[in-house]
């Protein structure tokens, strides 16, 4: 961006001489205002990068300017023909659900014991009391957002102490 202003300002200064010569043929009215951005184009071909930049910015937004995109010189050129992309039409892709919810949702009254314990050694910071509660309030969720595996696994071991998981 600061080289496209670089070779606006070396071509504002190589036309010096045509803004210079061509004052002579004015009248006295253009020939003030000649003199004025003849000033201007002075002072603006002593700035630095920074101060041409600066100066780009205050004048964007002073004149109420939009960024603009530039662009590169035969860029329009080098675009081919466009043609539609019919794989991404066909059929967009079904969501694979990564992660997986596990929910107690029925029990074997004679191994109620034992999935209470069960139940206490999978969650964490839960004690026997705690325990009974979760089992006796159906469905409940044992476990949210876990990966596929670990959810089969959770079911597995919760199936073996007498518990009926579903998975979600």
């Amino acid at each position: 961006m600061i080289s496209t202003k670089i070779f606006l300002l070396r071509s504002v200064v190589r036309q010096k001489v045509v803004i210079s010569s061509s004052i002579r043929f004015r009248t006295i009215t253009q020939a003030a205002s000649a003199e004025k951005i003849q000033r201007i184009v002075n002072d603006i071909s002593q700035l630095t990068l920074i101060e041409v930049a600066e100066l780009n910015q205050v004048l964007k937004t002073t004149l109420k300017i939009p960024d603009a995109p530039v662009m590169a010189y035969g860029a329009g050129l080098a675009a081919g023909p466009v043609q539609p992309k019919e794989e991404e039409e066909e059929a967009p892709k079904a969501k694979v659900q990564t992660i997986f919810t596990v929910k107690l949702t029925k029990f074997d009254e004679t191994k109620k014991i034992a999935l209470i314990k069960e139940i206490k050694n999978i969650v964490e910071g839960m004690n026997l009391v705690q325990a009974k509660k979760f089992v006796e309030t159906l469905p409940a969720v044992v476990r949210a957002d876990i990966p596929k595996d670990e959810a089969e696994k959770l079911s597995s071991v919760i199936a073996a102490a007498g518990g009926i998981c579903e998975i979600v």
